[in-house]
């Protein structure tokens, strides 16, 4: 089951790009996979559950999920597919969204793995590895800027950082970028690098707006060696493990097209037409609704999406 999940998110219409084709022969064996899911508001929506559906699919397949509440980054805000700036979280409400958000992804797990327990003939849910639901904060926490700068910063280069596409498309903007939504694309490069080293994570999932940000952590991985990590964030639980990584030990990005409409209609807050998985915002009936009256073009990619029906009773 490990090495054929690339061949069923494809098969499902989950991957829009990946870093390289290599990954699907190096999933073989067990591999660590994260997706991060930064706490802007809180509750998580219907183009959340999209990646956290490619993520499913890997925990099912017998790899170790990593869903990444990110604590630290949704202080700074990720300018990818917005036109303007992101008005900044105050402590309380930011605690409020990682609790709301964390909680649902608890209960997204559980009850994912109970309904593919249903669905996937031969699957043992006692076989499979323990989500680890972890906190950007925690290795930020004790870093200070001059760290940053001087161990992770020094390994950037601004052309490759001005080149991405969330940058360009704000820098040609009347508002422009500022500094600090500039640097996010550096924080997430920072997470995949740590949770590689000391995590075993070799696979990042994101939407096909978070290329520029996983192929930056990709880049970094291979420029900043492991050394560093003693000189940053205060890394006292490295695994000794992570110090005899291989060189060609490759990390892998992966991303997943933005839900859409077969119109190209986009959905999301930035977007203003959220579907929230929280009731409180989104009722059970809403969401049924939403799915009732989905345009007969919408409905196979749909299942595909959002169900583990096999794909020959989706087909009928």
């Amino acid at each position: 089951m490990h090495s054929k999940v690339i061949e069923t998110l494809r098969e499902r219409h989950f991957v829009h790009s990946v870093t390289s084709d290599d990954i699907a022969s190096r999933l073989h064996t067990p591999m660590a996979v994260y997706c991060g899911v930064d706490p802007t508001a809180d509750s998580l929506h219907l183009g959340n559950m999209v990646a956290l559906m490619g993520l499913l699919h890997f925990h099912i397949a017998g790899h170790k999920a990593i869903p990444l509440v990110g604590n630290a980054t949704g202080m700074i805000g990720d300018p990818s597919g917005r036109s303007s700036e992101r008005v900044a979280l105050g402590p309380d409400t930011l605690a409020r969204n990682v609790a709301g958000i964390e909680s649902q992804l608890q209960r997204f797990f559980i009850r994912g793995t109970e309904y593919a327990s249903r669905r996937v003939p031969g699957m043992d849910p006692g076989s499979l590895n323990k989500v680890c639901i972890l906190h950007n904060a925690d290795w930020y926490q004790n870093m200070n800027i001059l760290s940053f700068l001087g161990h992770i910063g020094r390994h950037a280069r601004v052309g490759t950082m001005m080149a991405r596409d969330s940058v360009k498309s704000r820098l040609q903007s009347v508002q422009g970028i500022s500094f600090t939504e500039f640097s996010y694309q550096l924080l997430q490069a920072y997470d995949f690098w740590y949770l590689y080293h000391h995590h075993g994570c070799r696979v990042q999932l994101g939407g096909s707006d978070q290329w520029g940000n996983i192929t930056a952590g990709t880049d970094l991985i291979h420029r900043m060696p492991l050394e560093h990590s003693q000189s940053v964030a205060g890394a006292n639980n490295a695994e000794k493990a992570g110090a005899s990584r291989e060189a060609n030990d490759k990390a892998f990005g992966i991303t997943i097209p933005l839900l859409t409409t077969a119109s190209g209609e986009k959905f999301g807050k930035s977007a203003g037409n959220a579907i929230w998985l929280d009731e409180r915002k989104t009722s059970a009936f809403d969401i049924y609704q939403f799915f009732v009256k989905t345009a007969d073009a919408d409905v196979e990619r749909f299942l595909k999406l959002f169900t583990l029906l096999p794909l020959p009773h989706i087909s009928q």
